[in-house]
């Protein structure tokens, strides 16, 4: 039996692939954008330009311009160009980073640490503990120096001599109500001792001072920490008994509790202020 023949199927179209169109595309809008840039880069400003002329002109002292200045940032005056030049550049550098009432804040720092400090020499001034104990403002804040192990602490020994306890009996009170942190510091001569170092004999007497302040001063135990330093932070070379006097000493820093661009004008502020 003869079966029919089924018809031929027409043949499908064929289509070119245009996927190749979307790359080309996209490369050709990258090129766009590159030569947007470059054209704009090409274009000069000439109000800028007439600026950057005077504000160079008028910098250098070279030109003497009948217009308004319109240069920004340090101009350099004519007769400073060749005398110290960049001290004056450093100075006027240093400004704009200076937060407008960071002077303020420094002088008022000063007044209060020099309150503290006249407060405890006239405590110490009346009850005739003066001797020994010295004091010094700095960005730290307020150091009150124990010097001369021979005054406060027994030789090679850490325990507290009777004028020690004297004077932090005097200092203590004061201290405690101005709620500032405190850091004892021990430091020692470079000297013999029984200990097995300088480390063990500085670290031992700045404990003790803070235990002395805490227990019987009223310092809050959150508020004072102690730190040791041998031999390792002297101020002087120990050449001679009474050199290695100074360098064994326990120094008492109340340290400022202002920002760091406060705490560095304080030097400044008191050179100026000791003029």
């Amino acid at each position: 039996m003869s079966g029919r023949r089924r018809p031929r199927k027409k043949p499908e179209e064929h289509h070119v692939d245009e996927r190749w169109m979307a790359s080309y595309m996209d490369m050709v809008t990258v090129l766009m954008c590159l030569f947007i840039v470059l054209y704009a880069m090409s274009t000069v400003d000439a109000n800028k330009f007439e600026k950057l002329r005077n504000s160079l002109a008028t910098g250098f002292g070279a030109v003497a311009s009948e217009t308004i200045d319109t240069a920004e940032g340090t101009v350099v005056p004519p007769e400073l160009v060749d005398e110290q030049l960049e001290a004056f550049a450093a100075s006027q550098a240093a400004q704009p980073h200076t937060p407008p009432d960071a002077l303020e804040s420094a002088l008022k720092e000063v007044d209060r640490l020099r309150a503290l400090e006249d407060q405890m020499k006239a405590e110490l001034a009346a009850a005739g503990l003066s001797e020994n104990v010295e004091f010094q403002i700095d960005q730290r804040g307020l150091t009150v120096k124990l010097v001369g192990s021979q005054t406060f602490f027994a030789p090679d020994r850490p325990e507290l001599t009777e004028r020690a306890s004297q004077v932090l009996r005097v200092i203590s009170p004061i201290l405690g109500p101005a709620a500032m942190e405190i850091m004892v510091e021990g430091h020692a001569a470079n000297g013999v001792t029984a200990y097995p170092s300088t480390w063990e004999l500085s670290s031992a007497r700045a404990v003790n001072v803070l235990r002395f302040m805490v227990d019987r001063g009223g310092i809050a135990p959150g508020a004072i920490g102690a730190v040791a330093f041998g031999s390792a932070r002297q101020v002087n070379d120990d050449s001679t008994p009474e050199l290695m006097e100074l360098n064994r000493r326990v120094d008492i820093v109340v340290i400022s509790d202002q920002p760091d661009v406060v705490r560095a004008l304080i030097p400044e502020v008191l050179k100026h202020s000791q003029k």
